[in-house]
């Protein structure tokens, strides 16, 4: 019987079992959000793991041990990063003043069409022009954009400098999954009783697998957005739309707040390119509305929610869930970590649940006092 929520067709889920995976991915969840410094560095080092393993793997098929094709590997992708950035850090710092000009400049393109959208709508509106919406939009923007730099710039550098350190470690802990991700199944295979042996490895490459099909659902969500947001500002007129969609993609790796930053960085450029054409810009506004209702409701519960075998409802239920747990880092991990935890959960409830299974274990461990005793009695 299958599934009804999630998981594979050969066997069935009950609801004790559902109930513990959602428990327990919404305890990792809270436990994650509250040790983010490592949470972030080690999902990090996933990634760069899963994007390791196919070089590393031609190394090991064309003759080289494990361990010196993960050094190879590893050591040729911390050089490359070393490389591109003592070679752009002339460049970077030479744009330095221009990059805070251009800055500037798209800040107040959107300061003007906020001020032009509280005009149109104090217009249309008594009840907005009695209460001087346009003057308070005026003292907020006044109150935000004055000393911008010192007061939002300098402290994103200040935040990003403190987590420098943490997210060190991921390369470090991507070169040893690969070196040790063998070692690491074996040390658990011996741990397990001979029983249990082999749905401990199926339950090892089913994590595996898990991992490799969200990262692969997360490629297809991205290609989709990129189409769909590119093509979106591309029919109303948004120049340079596909790269604008690309960067609105990748951000929306993180639900809902990448999403609005997206957006805020096309209405920035669109109204700094465009200022005598409002409507552009409510236009852009619309294409990212429409795309993130079809995100939500369609695209990811087809990729990402597919990739991971889990029912669309269920898909659009935990990111929400996540986000009112753990903030914009559960809205990152709920659905990897509702994969990995629905696997891990199904596979306990096959082994506690079939009485073949118990039985072996039981007849092992009477055999194993037997022999033990046999020379005392």
């Amino acid at each position: 019987m299958n599934s009804e929520l999630g998981g594979r067709a050969d066997h069935y889920s009950g609801p004790f079992v559902w109930c513990c995976v959602l428990a327990a991915t919404c305890m990792l969840l809270f436990l994650l959000n509250v040790m983010l410094w490592l949470a972030l560095p080690f999902l990090l080092a996933v990634v760069l793991y899963y994007l390791l393993v196919p070089p590393m793997s031609r190394l090991v098929l064309a003759g080289f041990h494990r361990e010196t094709a993960a050094a190879i590997v590893a050591g040729g992708v911390l050089f490359t990063v070393a490389l591109a950035a003592f070679l752009c850090s002339p460049w970077i710092l030479s744009n330095m003043g221009s990059w805070q000009e251009l800055l500037g400049r798209y800040l107040e393109g959107g300061a003007t069409f906020v001020r032009n959208t509280a005009v149109m709508l104090e217009q249309k509106s008594s009840f907005l022009r009695n209460a001087h919406l346009n003057d308070a939009v005026n003292n907020q923007l006044a109150a935000y954009t004055e000393k911008f730099e010192q007061k939002h710039v300098a402290g994103l550098l200040i935040s990003l400098a403190s987590w420098l350190p943490s997210l060190v470690l991921a390369p470090f802990l991507a070169f040893f999954f690969l070196r040790d991700g063998r070692r690491f199944k074996k040390f658990l295979g011996r741990a397990v009783p001979n029983a249990f042996f082999e749905r401990t490895l199926y339950l090892l490459h089913e994590v595996d697998q898990t991992a490799h099909r969200y990262f692969q659902g997360l490629f297809r969500l991205t290609v989709i957005d990129t189409l769909v947001l590119g093509g979106g500002l591309w029919m109303i007129g948004v120049s340079s739309a596909l790269v604008l969609g690309l960067i609105a993609a990748v951000l929306a790796w993180v639900p809902a707040v990448g999403s609005v930053l997206g957006c805020l960085i096309v209405i920035l450029v669109v109204s700094t390119d465009a200022p005598s054409q409002p409507l552009l810009a409510y236009g852009a506004i619309g294409v990212f509305i429409v795309a993130r209702l079809l995100d939500d409701f369609i695209f990811m519960p087809l990729t990402l929610g597919r990739s991971l075998h889990i029912h669309p409802l269920l898909t659009v239920l935990m990111i929400f869930i996540g986000g009112v747990i753990a903030g914009v880092t559960g809205l990152m991990l709920a659905l990897p970590l509702l994969g990995v935890v629905m696997v891990v959960g199904e596979t306990i409830g096959e082994v506690v649940t079939d009485p073949r299974l118990r039985a072996r274990h039981r007849h092992a461990l009477a055999l194993r006092d037997r022999l033990a005793s046999e020379d005392l009695i």
